[in-house]
Order: C-alpha cells, then sequence, then structure tokens
C-alpha cells in the first residue's frame, strides 16, 4: 500500500495531549508517527495515523481549546490565501507566522466560529525519515 499526503487533517486540543496519544493508540488503534514536547515536557504537537489517514494533536495552550476538533488545510501560498480569508471577513486567530519547524501557517475563524488553521506543513501517514 501506497501512503499518500493528505491536504486536509482535522487536529485536536487536549488537556494532556500525550495521554490523548497513549488512549487513542490503545482505544482505536490509532499509530503514532510522530510528537514533539516542549522545554516543560509538554507534548506541543502530535500526529497518529489510521491507515491513510492523519490526526493532528496538541495540549491546549499549543492547539485550539478542547471539546470541538479544528481543521488543518495545507496551502501553498499561506500569505495569499491569509488576505483571500480577511477580505472576505474571517475572524483572524494569528495571522501569518514562521513556526521553528520550518513552516509558514495562519488561523482563522469562520462566521460560526469553527476553527481553521492554514499552512506549508504537509503531514504524512509515515513517519519522518529522521524519526
Amino acid at each position: 500500500m501506497t501512503a499518500t499526503n493528505p491536504a486536509i487533517v482535522p487536529y485536536f486540543g487536549y488537556r494532556d495531549a500525550k495521554a490523548a496519544m497513549a488512549f487513542l493508540e490503545k482505544a482505536f488503534g490509532f499509530e503514532p508517527v510522530q510528537s514533539f514536547d516542549g522545554e516543560d515536557g509538554v507534548l506541543v504537537h502530535g500526529e497518529m495515523r489510521y491507515g491513510e489517514g492523519v490526526i493532528m494533536l496538541g495540549s491546549v495552550g499549543a492547539a485550539p481549546t478542547t471539546g470541538s476538533p479544528g481543521v488543518y488545510v495545507v496551502v501553498k501560498e499561506v500569505d495569499a490565501h491569509y488576505e483571500r480569508a480577511k477580505a472576505a471577513g474571517a475572524e483572524i486567530v494569528y495571522p501569518p507566522e514562521d513556526t521553528e519547524f520550518g513552516t509558514r501557517r495562519y488561523r482563522a475563524r469562520d462566521p460560526e466560529g469553527h476553527e481553521w488553521s492554514f499552512g506549508t506543513y504537509q503531514p504524512s501517514p509515515e513517519p519522518p525519515a529522521w524519526a
């Protein structure tokens, strides 16, 4: 089976994202792909796969609030996409920024309050070669 890289990925915020990853693996059969802890040892970003699907998650403070998932969408031109969203009246959560991981992203809410994150990072169901 050849894995494909999804362009739309749900993400979840948890109070304890490490415990959430362990639960999702044990209870639902998700497989860890990669994870990154902050200096305080709290999981900042994790990725898990189920078949060819991928989810991202993080601890609250590094991710959206708990309860309601958000959606991450891969875009090539983050700044142009941001300008379009802003012009259309999207509520900007934070403007385009470069991350320490070498990607560019921004986050916005639609009129119903759903959070959308757009960026150049391309999640994969396969672990990175350096992992």
